[in-house]
């Protein structure tokens, strides 16, 4: 349990982290909030989850699969917001794998 609370507690970090240049950009709330609930569940799903991969790997690809609904949304409103959606996802995918998996235990 204590590796799921560390994921959630990461995860608010990297929501944090994700919505601050959205707030600049003045992007819309519902899509602030969005962002920053998908790194909070990433976080608990990439502490949970039992996939036999390195920490960033995993973190990764939690991560993707938790996007893919969010990216199909975005795609059809604002197609220019994929590819920063997609660098962010990977930095913090990667990191929250990484610490989860280092300092989780």
């Amino acid at each position: 349990m204590k590796k799921i609370k560390f994921g959630i507690l990461l995860g608010i970090c990297a929501g944090i982290i994700d919505i601050i240049p959205m707030i600049a950009k003045k992007i819309t709330w519902d899509a602030n909030l969005s962002a920053f609930f998908l790194w909070v569940i990433a976080g608990f799903f990439i502490a949970a989850a039992d996939i036999k991969l390195k920490g960033a790997l995993k973190g990764l690809l939690v991560s993707f699969l938790l996007l893919i609904p969010v990216a199909f949304l975005v795609w059809y409103s604002d197609t220019s917001s994929i590819i920063p959606m997609a660098i962010s996802t990977v930095i913090l995918g990667a990191s929250l794998g990484f610490l989860i998996e280092k300092y989780g235990k």
